[in-house]
């Protein structure tokens, strides 16, 4: 298969491209900027492939929870992408991939996925051992997840620390990774393997965001 990833929702822009057995991955740590960096990653990394855009089979990028603005140059180019070529879109979410991250570390086993969040909040989901999701994504605070961990549950992503203040060494002796940018080998990996769903990816949001529009001073429409 003919692989294209795309990353842009936390603080990389990273790019993957797939042929056969070949990957070429690209990542850098930005912050902010994605917009102006990807496009210029993803010609990097086809060019590097030897693939053409036409040759694409699927198209793969993350679609949160992650910036707001992120998401949405990630999610916009992989559309636009697709509408060019007519690969199919598929979106995986930032928690899967580090699930998918943990598992390929250490094995098959339970994971909780966390991520920072604001707000005295983290994002998380649980996964079986084999990777099957046990429930949908949310935000919550720490202390509801800390709570739900079962005793042979091992954890991943950068909502650890916030785990820890509450579980302290408990959590720490339980940590495989504590990254926030998705890896995108995993990416690819996922992609590979999961299966289309004949929808177009959407930003996948837990809450509003927490910049919203002014009203004072508002003017009326006429």
């Amino acid at each position: 298969m003919h692989l294209l990833a795309i990353d842009t929702a936390l603080e990389a822009c990273s790019v993957g491209v797939v042929v056969g057995a070949r990957q070429v991955l690209l990542s850098e740590i930005i912050g902010r900027g994605h917009a102006e960096r990807l496009m210029g990653m993803v010609a990097a990394a086809m060019a590097e492939a030897g693939l053409d855009y036409g040759d694409l089979d699927r198209i793969a990028v993350t679609v949160g929870p992650g910036s707001f603005t992120g998401l949405r140059v990630g999610i916009a180019a992989a559309r636009g992408f697709a509408l060019v070529t007519g690969a199919p879109t598929i979106g995986i979410g930032t928690l899967s991939i580090h699930a998918e991250t943990a598992r390929h570390e250490v094995g098959d086993t339970p994971l909780l996925a966390v991520l920072a969040a604001s707000r005295g909040e983290i994002y998380g989901q649980s996964f079986a051992a084999d990777g099957t999701a046990e429930g949908p994504p949310e935000a919550a605070p720490a202390e509801v997840f800390a709570a739900r961990i079962a005793a042979n549950t091992l954890i991943a992503g950068s909502g650890v620390a916030a785990l820890a203040e509450i579980l302290g060494d408990e959590a720490r002796a339980r940590t495989v990774h504590s990254r926030s940018a998705p890896d995108i080998a995993s990416l690819c990996r996922l992609a590979l393997v999961t299966p289309l769903s004949g929808r177009p990816p959407r930003p996948l949001y837990l809450r509003p965001p927490d910049a919203k529009p002014q009203t004072a001073g508002r003017i009326a429409r006429q």
